[in-house]
């Protein structure tokens, strides 16, 4: 394996059966895919996590998917954190965001929670916000009061039926981050729509 540092790469989720394919867990959806497509076992159970080590094309890589639910997600990211001895700069979450329409990607170096319980944790825990993230849009409930029900349900048939591509083209953006950086990541795949 390559000397070059680690890049931790964290898909925000709920762990369990009855959350898997709602809409919250698309961050643990597309980690998922890119572990398939570089062939990551994500089997380690430690840190409050399950996580996986390997190699996207050459840069080494650490693909984790917090098991503390989205709440608490900030525990376990701040354990690999310290036991890799990495900085926020490599650290990439991976998460859905409902004020985007779904299948729009944004990207952002850092900033505020945007009310996502999951970054709250994160940022709270780390005691910072310099981090990327990867934005997947979810699209928004008609009422506030609908907000919660909305993101622990599945995708609607309409949604399903292009989810494949909205993760596959997260999937890339990702790939893209780590491997030609975080600026070229934004300039190719944020505002970009399925």
């Amino acid at each position: 394996m390559p000397k070059d540092r680690f890049r931790l790469v964290v898909g925000l989720g709920n762990p369990g059966e009855a959350y898997r394919l709602t809409r919250h867990n698309i961050g643990f959806m597309v980690l998922d895919a890119l572990a398939r497509r570089h062939n990551i076992l994500v089997d380690k159970r430690q840190f409050e996590a399950l996580f996986g080590v390997g190699l996207v094309e050459k840069r080494s890589v650490i693909l984790a998917k917090p098991m503390t639910f989205m709440n608490l997600s900030g525990r376990a990211v701040r354990n690999l954190v310290h036991f890799f001895n990495l900085a926020t700069k490599d650290l990439f979450v991976i998460h859905d965001d409902i004020d985007l329409v779904f299948g729009k990607i944004k990207i952002r170096q850092r900033g505020g929670d945007g009310g996502h319980k999951g970054l709250k944790s994160l940022t709270e825990t780390l005691g910072s916000d310099a981090f990327a993230r990867i934005r997947i849009g979810i699209g928004r409930p008609g009422t506030k009061q609908e907000v919660e029900g909305y993101v622990l349900n599945g995708f609607d048939a309409q949604q399903e039926e292009v989810l494949y591509k909205v993760i596959t083209m997260a999937q890339d953006a990702v790939e893209t981050i780590l491997l030609k950086g975080l600026t070229r990541g934004m300039n190719c795949f944020s505002g970009k729509e399925v």
